[in-house]
């Protein structure tokens, strides 16, 4: 019998719940014990504030990260959030000890901005819009000081993230990532959409590759959650005699397929910016322009190089076939698969004939 395993919530919704802390007391002089928030996936939270700390000139909140069953570094640490009403009607975002400062393009917030995430970003917003007066703004500044000594054992240095850690979350929950037990209740996913009639389905490792799947028109019970275990999913659904698999994701985490790396959490593959320079020289990329990939942080940064020599619309289908052509090498060729890959914000880089054909099958409703 496989454990169910415990969700967390993430550094964004912590300072989500801090935030509407804060403004309780502004607001109304009411100090809460817990606070309910929305997050991003549309499922309610329950997340106890620690301590309002009230001076003359601010106020606080402190939130303990519970990052559930999930092995995240920043489990248990406290994130602080200290509001300020302003009549400017803004929305301002500050970064305090321990979150860090971008300093490179290609991230999801601009050169120069704090560190908190477009999702996270959302959260505050909303619960602010909620509680605040029309014509009020405010000024948030987060905190969280064992950020700077925890931000050296992530990738943000590597990232251009200067000072500590990202305030993250696409939805706002912590769902667990690299547990066995966790690779175990993925599969079930696999079962139920083949009971239901889907030989032919879609495998995501997380919320770009489904919002995407959903817009193509896509058969949502299709749609199969591989996180960064796609090697493992994809040798079970060889073994369940599935026909084909779509495999539909960001850039960044399908060209490490394409190098034949299986398994894509950073701390066990990556090669991501290796890859795209290997294949970028292949077809004809100059020393300066495979320098410039290089130097890139992101992978989102390293496709303004392959736009400037205007290699994308072959580059990318390219990679997507490399990436199905090794997936279907690790599964001895028992499936049919193949791929899309896209950006960041859902646009489509480039897909193989074999995803085409594949999506061809599954009624979708591209052009």
């Amino acid at each position: 019998m496989i454990k169910k395993m415990k969700n967390g919530y993430t550094t964004g919704s912590c300072a989500a719940a801090g935030t509407k802390a804060v403004l309780f007391y502004l607001l109304n002089k009411s100090i809460v014990s817990e606070v309910e928030i929305d997050a991003l996936s549309g499922e309610k939270l329950h997340i106890p504030i620690k301590q309002i700390y009230i001076l003359p000139e601010k106020v606080t909140a402190e939130v303990i990260k519970d990052a559930g069953d999930d092995p995240d570094i920043t489990h248990g640490i406290s994130i602080f959030t200290q509001v300020a009403i302003n009549k400017n009607g803004t929305i301002n975002f500050f970064a305090g000890k321990g979150i860090g400062k971008v300093t490179k393009e290609g991230m999801s917030v601009p050169v120069g901005q704090p560190s908190i995430n477009p999702g996270p970003r959302k959260m505050m917003t909303n619960v602010a819009r909620q509680l605040l007066s029309p014509g009020q703004g405010c000024d948030i500044t987060i905190s969280a000081p064992a950020g700077e000594k925890l931000a050296q054992r992530t990738l943000n240095p590597i990232l251009g993230i200067e000072g500590g850690i990202s305030i993250i979350g696409t939805s706002g929950i912590v769902r667990p990532m690299s547990e066995e037990a966790f690779k175990n209740s993925l599969t079930p996913q696999i079962d139920v959409a083949f009971a239901a009639g889907h030989s032919s389905q879609i495998f995501v490792p997380g919320k770009i590759g489904e919002n995407i799947a959903v817009t193509l028109g896509l058969p949502q019970q299709a749609i199969v959650q591989t996180s960064n275990f796609i090697g493992y999913m994809l040798e079970y659904a060889a073994e369940k005699k599935l026909e084909n698999v779509l495999l539909l994701g960001h850039l960044g985490k399908l060209v490490k397929v394409a190098a034949g790396n299986f398994h894509t959490h950073s701390k066990v593959s990556d090669a991501r910016l290796e890859t795209l320079a290997a294949y970028s020289a292949l077809l004809g990329m100059e020393q300066s322009g495979i320098k410039r990939i290089f130097a890139c942080a992101t992978t989102e940064a390293a496709m303004s190089v392959i736009n400037d020599y205007k290699l994308g619309e072959e580059l990318y289908p390219l990679l997507c076939q490399r990436a199905s052509e090794r997936s279907m090498r690790h599964v001895y060729n028992d499936l049919t698969i193949g791929t899309i890959m896209a950006t960041l914000k859902g646009t489509i880089l480039g897909m193989d004939e074999n995803a085409k054909r594949i999506g061809r099958k599954l009624h979708w409703n591209i052009k």
